[in-house]
């Protein structure tokens, strides 16, 4: 069917996304811009959930709630910010900086060659691992040549010792890529999707292992949808959370029946619903929907989810500590380095680089150790191990630090959780299901995210249209190289 009909149908229709996170955002875009009469509620008075950015009360600094990246690879999340012309607001690296304690530093990037031998130079190159490293890292990468296996119940942890991984090959490769990318130890980590974040990064292409990193807060990037939403006939309502569903009959013969959302504040009709909520959000909404075998499904499905915590320490000294942007950091509880005053020049004042002083921000995925932690604790560990790397920091002078612990920053990605991951149609007629938890192929990410709530819109326009073949979601980055040659 032609997009004019499509979207003619789609003006006659009006939908309710609940969230305003990253997976709420992107299905409420792709709704409003095909024609549906969109209303997006989010309980916060800003959006995009996790993936923001606020006034730290005690430095009086912007700072985001966590570092977040995508890679060359994610596709729909690109398409979003395209959507929402935040695109140039990404800068993009194909250079990771892997340094020691002591300074010494390798460099993994790619050369001429064809994928996947683009990274293959500087791995033979780097300092950070010995000849027998780099032979078992051979091994293990060349094992995701060809894909990477089902989810199942084996988790990285075992595979690797399958694979015959030296202990410096874990310590300095594996771990700080896939704790990092996958925000959670190696013993709880899925093979699938460990395989899948080694082969995007460094097998498929070198496009798609370049690394995006915001050059402004989170909230600058998302809270674009604000205006995007309303140019296109929508609403948005922040301090909004829907407190019961409702079933009613639609006006007309012929019709199927719409949704009664109530708030406290108001009430909003709609032909769908999109519950674009992260998995305890949608156990906690569970009661306020109607009863039944398929909501007691969701309910066990949704009780095999389990958290994993993030831990942010930022930064502000009154010299330049690095010149580097971002670096991987060895062999200490510190995995990842943002150097805040390069990545987003000109916006951190005296503190963070305009007159001389810096702004770090330095990250620990998976830090389940650190949640009992004393503020003042974390801080003096992270200045400490700091200066392991960059000499600067012993003469340097700590202005302010701030702590954010997001303890509920992702879900495990444990091996097997494929199986209890839901679709976007859920067992109520007219309401569909969004967030990086469902079924998207990917982890917990916002390239997961926003292929959610993609695929919610999707089912949305089924049920419009049922002749539709329309989709909101991209198409995955072809591989380059001799990885074309693979299926």
């Amino acid at each position: 069917m032609a997009s004019s009909t499509l979207n003619a149908k789609a003006a006659r229709s009006s939908v309710v996304v609940i969230g305003g996170g990253v997976a709420g955002i992107a299905a409420a875009c792709a709704l409003a811009d095909a024609g549906f009469r969109v209303q997006l509620l989010e309980r916060r008075p800003y959006l995009g959930g996790r993936a923001s950015s606020y006034e730290h009360p005690g430095t009086g600094e912007v700072i985001d709630n966590c570092q977040h990246i995508l890679l060359g690879s994610c596709t729909n999340l690109i398409d979003l910010y395209e959507r929402l012309g935040v695109a140039s607001s990404i800068r993009w690296f194909d250079r990771f900086t892997f340094i020691e304690p002591g300074g010494r530093c390798s460099v993994l990037q790619p050369s001429w060659l064809p994928a996947p031998l683009h990274s293959s130079l500087s791995f033979l190159g780097a300092h950070a691992f010995s000849a027998a490293d780099k032979l078992a890292l051979s091994r293990g990468l060349s094992a995701f040549l060809l894909g990477v296996p089902g989810d199942s119940e084996e988790n990285f942890a075992d595979w690797l010792v399958r694979h015959k991984q030296t202990p410096a090959a874990i310590e300095r490769f594996w771990k700080p890529v896939l704790v990092s990318a996958l925000n959670e130890e190696m013993e709880r980590i899925s093979v699938h999707y460990a395989g899948k974040v080694i082969r995007e990064t460094f097998l498929r292409s070198a496009e798609a292992g370049r690394m995006g990193v915001p050059s402004v807060p989170l909230s600058e990037l998302y809270g674009r949808a604000v205006d995007y939403i309303e140019a296109r006939g929508g609403s948005v309502h922040v301090r909004a959370s829907a407190e019961s569903f409702e079933r009613m009959p639609a006006p007309g013969a012929g019709k199927s029946d719409r949704w009664l959302v109530r708030s406290a504040d108001a009430d909003f009709a709609a032909d769908a619903v999109v519950l674009a909520l992260s998995f305890e959000g949608m156990a906690a909404m569970l009661p306020h929907l109607p009863g039944g075998d398929g909501a007691t499904g969701l309910g066990a499905q949704l009780g095999r989810f389990e958290h994993s915590p993030i831990t942010g320490i930022h930064l502000w000294f009154d010299r330049e500590i690095t010149d580097l942007e971002h670096a991987v950091l060895l062999d200490t509880t510190i995995q990842w380095m943002y150097n805040k005053s390069k990545l987003q020049q000109g916006r951190h004042g005296a503190a963070g680089g305009a007159s001389g002083g810096s702004y770090l921000e330095l990250v620990v995925s998976a830090s389940r150790s650190m949640v009992p932690m004393q503020r003042q604790e974390i801080i003096d560990l992270a200045v400490r191990e700091l200066a392991l790397f960059f000499p600067a920091v012993r003469e340097a002078t700590l202005l302010k630090a701030a702590v954010v612990k997001e303890v509920r920053a992702t879900y495990s990605i444990r091996p097997g959780l494929d199986a209890f991951r839901p679709g976007a149609v859920s067992p109520w007629p007219g309401i569909f299901l969004a967030g990086d938890w469902t079924a998207t192929g990917w982890p917990a990410t916002m390239e997961g995210a926003v292929r959610s709530g993609y695929l919610a819109g999707d089912a949305v326009l089924a049920e419009v249209d049922r002749g539709s073949a329309r989709s909101f979601v991209r198409p995955d980055l072809p591989a380059a190289g001799l990885m074309r040659l693979v299926k």
